[in-house]
């Protein structure tokens, strides 16, 4: 899979191929539940948080109301720091961008951070192609480099992969090591993997990192790390690129405070992460380190098309990866089988705004509607409202599978008459009870299949139909 090659169409056969991957299946079932609870307690233990998340979606409002202004403040300030703003409308000129600032720095060697917006330009072989190598240096991005894989999460992006398959991984790759060596536990592979990054720090003459934020008062870039790559990657080379999309701006380093209190939050459950590093245009007089050069690469990619939209909203986004950690799609499938760089219920917006609905249409069916992505998401951003909205627009320009199609209008011809829909209910009232044989959960269901052959559906409770509970005894 490819970001130049969507598989958004595959997804119903990429959700099946996940669920009969037991590895798969090992890996989300261990992952998901660590978030989930930690994001809890994290949220339990700030009496604030809502009132924070309140402000985090205000001032992201008044970014996306005022966009044009604070990109010019940003570029103005980096400019005085002594950097480089460029301007990519489209992934095609991030990527001949990256690739020129390469080639002028003579680069034959890349360190990267975890950017999710190179992963949206297919950075990586793009350089390759013209004979450039991109490292990755976040320990999950680099197992999944070895694997020849996109990421699958935003924030963990070999959540989908086993303990033992890393160790077959780094066995396959880091053959000049001791046969003999330990890899069954996670400190060896943790330090059989800073050991053998450690040496290619040092041989990249350039650095690309994403940012979680641009600081329009400072001219700033910020990212946010557990593992000191990030640093790493942007401090040892002469040139540092920063890649990020054009909404990552907040208006002052008060309001970057502000997300900052939620983000960590939201996505690991920490109060920060160990690292938040801010960076300002390349090395100053006196400086012990830094790059020579910095550049900023601004990428739009469609996003100007969304605000004024109903899906503007959704590019208050702060790439928490809160609402797939919630998510029971997600969690049943992964981040693969969504076919493109961003999954999950934010993927199910973002990704059919980007590359057109007739690619993403599958994606915003991808959710039980529970609304859990939009109670956890801390930017307010109501998900499941706009995946409505996506599928009101893919029904009405008739992209709408014809099952599908035939089926919502049998339910419209149903439900428009009371009388009918009344005795339809009572019949299929009565015949899953029968089907539950007495039980609370139906393993088995006309038409429903696709549901129960990986779960259990809840048997109509004892009293009828609603309708006839609701009206009660005459």
């Amino acid at each position: 899979m490819s970001a130049l090659h969507p598989t958004t169409t595959r997804f119903r056969q990429n959700s099946r191929e996940a669920l009969a991957n037991r590895n798969i299946q090992a890996a989300m079932s261990h992952a998901q539940s660590g978030f989930v609870a930690k994001r809890a307690a994290a949220r339990a233990a700030l009496p604030e948080f809502d009132a924070i998340r309140d402000a985090a979606r205000d001032l992201k409002n008044e970014v996306l109301r005022n966009l044009g202004t604070y990109l010019e403040a940003y570029e103005a300030r980096v400019t005085a720091a002594g950097g480089h703003v460029h301007w990519a409308e489209t992934a095609e000129d991030a990527r001949r961008i990256v690739l020129e600032i390469c080639q002028q720095a003579g680069a034959k060697r890349v360190n990267k951070g975890k950017s999710m917006i190179s992963e949206e330009c297919g950075i990586n072989d793009h350089l390759a192609a013209h004979g450039i190598t991109a490292q990755e240096t976040d320990l999950g991005e680099y197992i999944i480099q070895l694997r020849g894989e996109m990421p699958s999460h935003i924030i963990a992006p070999a959540v989908h992969v086993t303990v033992p398959e890393v160790e077959a991984e780094f066995r396959r790759e880091h053959s000049h090591l001791d046969a003999g060596r330990s890899l069954a536990e996670l400190p060896d592979l943790l330090a059989e993997a800073r050991g053998v990054l450690r040496e290619r720090y040092f041989q990249a003459e350039v650095g690309i990192t994403g940012a979680n934020m641009l600081v329009a008062e400072t001219g700033q870039s910020v990212i946010v790390t557990n593992e000191g790559n990030g640093d790493l990657s942007q401090s040892l080379g002469r040139v540092h690129i920063v890649m990020a999309s054009l909404e990552k701006i907040v208006p002052t380093l008060e309001d970057a405070a502000t997300v900052l209190r939620v983000l960590a939050r939201s996505a690991t459950g920490q109060e920060a992460t160990v690292y938040t590093t801010f960076s300002s245009g390349p090395r100053r007089a006196g400086d012990p380190d830094g790059p020579e050069e910095y550049h900023v690469v601004l990428l739009d990619n469609g996003r100007t098309n969304m605000l004024g939209t109903e899906f503007e909203e959704m590019l208050r986004c702060i790439r928490c990866g809160a609402c797939m950690n919630h998510c029971p799609v997600y969690q049943a499938v992964g981040g693969h089988a969504y076919g493109w760089v961003y999954p999950g219920p934010m993927g199910a917006v973002l990704t059919p705004s980007l590359i057109g609905l007739e690619e993403g249409r599958n994606l915003p069916n991808a959710s039980t509607f529970c609304g859990r992505c939009e109670s956890v998401c801390p930017m307010r951003i109501p998900l499941p409202g706009m995946m409505r909205a996506y599928r009101a627009r893919e029904f009405d320009r008739g992209l709408t599978p014809g099952a599908a199609r035939w089926g919502l209008g049998a339910w419209r011809a149903v439900a428009s008459r009371p009388r009918l829909y009344g005795a339809v209910s009572r019949l299929a009232n009565f015949g899953l009870k029968l089907l539950a044989w007495g039980g609370a959960r139906l393993r088995w269901m006309p038409l429903g299949a696709g549901w129960t052959d990986h779960r259990d559906f809840a048997a109509p409770p004892l009293g009828g139909t609603f309708q006839s509970q609701w009206k009660g005894p005459r």
